[in-house]
């Protein structure tokens, strides 16, 4: 999952992340590293031994990755420590000649990012299984699957548009390229099963999101209209499809686009009755009308709701405006933060399977030491309600 690297100076947090099944999260500090159970918010565990910019944990085990931010020569950012919680000490350490950048493990794989190489090491082992040479990723940005049938590895395929590549690192081969944006990318994620990309460039007014499996897009979404820096993206839990998708970006505002509520029944229902024999151009037209009269249409409910619900699947890919709700002002302009969601509910009517509300917890950890959960709820008319659940500064838990 993803991490804070390319900390500030200033910044309380030099690097968060949470375990596989979010369950646990773990922050790097400029003393030591700090890990917490979510639910509860409990502090389980910390050491106090230096500066740390990569903390990684393993689900729920005493295994966690550390690698020092370099303030003293014991905690080298050329050094992975691979170190057990339970003992207190490193079980195993491995090398680099660069910085690492970034590392994400699952129960098979682990992955060690370097700024134009990845390693990819056998877990149980740590013996070799493949080194892939990348164009220059001084960002360490990737994304990774800890799904073991779907183990796919995400690296920047460019430094001039946005274009990733997926390594299936079980079978050690390239499974495909995607080319999401104009644009050098800025953050990606996959689902936990492996089964979709999210992208955004460094523009970051665009968030796509394409298949896996064959590298299609299968959702576009605006996030505004101005650029603003991504910092991070995380979908819901979710077997398949997952409901929801999030970004956090430089602004403050945390951005939510529903996938689930875009492929409901529902919708395909309002089509048939607003425009049951309306040609496909048409649907173009009216987007491209719209748009130039409305703009963002994150900023108009009434608009983007009443567009969402006629315009189908296929042409809603292009912009997608229905599906998109913010949480304004959710953390401190300008302040990095991290968000996932943790929890999905579907709430359906019993007697018809019609949906309902899908409600979702949201926990964001920020750069300046907090650590902030939302409550929300989007109704079957698309209107979303929101509700700071509980905050918390990570730094004086004990």
């Amino acid at each position: 999952l993803n991490s804070m690297a390319n900390h500030s100076s200033t910044s309380s947090i030099l690097c968060a992340s949470f375990n596989q099944d979010l369950s646990y999260f773990a922050v790097g500090t400029r003393d030591g590293f700090r890990i917490f159970e979510t639910n509860s918010g409990k502090l389980c565990y910390e050491r106090a031994v230096g500066a740390f910019v990569i903390v990684e944990m393993l689900f729920s085990s005493s295994l966690i990755a550390i690698v020092g931010a370099g303030d003293q020569p014991s905690l080298s950012p050329r050094r992975l420590s691979l170190f057990n919680t339970a003992s207190g000490a490193a079980s195993k350490e491995l090398n680099f000649l660069t910085s690492i950048l970034a590392v994400r493990m699952n129960r098979e794989r682990l992955v060690v990012i370097l700024q134009d190489k990845a390693y990819v090491y056998e877990m149980r082992s740590l013996s070799i299984v493949d080194i892939i040479d990348t164009v220059p990723n001084n960002k360490g940005l990737c994304a990774f699957s800890p799904c073991l049938d779907a183990c796919y590895l995400a690296l920047p395929a460019s430094t001039t548009k946005g274009s990733a590549l997926l390594y299936n690192v079980m079978n050690r081969h390239l499974h495909c390229e995607i080319e999401a944006h104009r644009s050098p990318l800025a953050a990606m994620v996959l689902s936990s099963n492996g089964m979709y990309i999210a992208t955004a460039s460094e523009q970051g007014t665009i968030i796509r999101v394409h298949l896996v499996s064959d590298a299609t897009k299968s959702y576009s979404f605006r996030r505004g209209t101005y650029p603003s820096t991504i910092f991070s993206l995380s979908f819901g839990p979710s077997k398949e499809l997952p409901d929801i998708l999030a970004a956090s970006s430089s602004s403050g505002s945390i951005h939510l686009f529903t996938l689930g509520f875009a492929s409901h029944p529902r919708r395909e229902l309002q089509l048939k009755i607003f425009f049951p024999t309306f040609h496909i151009f048409g649907y173009f037209f009216v987007v491209f009308v719209i748009s130039c009269i409305f703009g963002d249409f994150s900023r108009s409910k009434s608009s983007s709701g009443f567009l969402g619900s006629i315009i189908p699947d296929a042409v809603s890919g292009v912009l997608d405006p229905a599906y998109h709700h913010v949480l304004h002002d959710a953390v401190p302009a300008g302040v990095k933060s991290y968000v996932v969601i943790r929890k999905v509910e579907n709430l359906t009517n019993s007697s018809s399977s019609e949906l309902l509300a899908c409600r979702a917890i949201l926990s964001v950890i920020t750069s300046n030491g907090f650590f902030k959960e939302y409550n929300i709820s989007i109704n079957a008319r698309n209107e979303l309600s929101w509700a700071l659940g509980r905050e918390f500064n990570l730094l004086t838990v004990t």
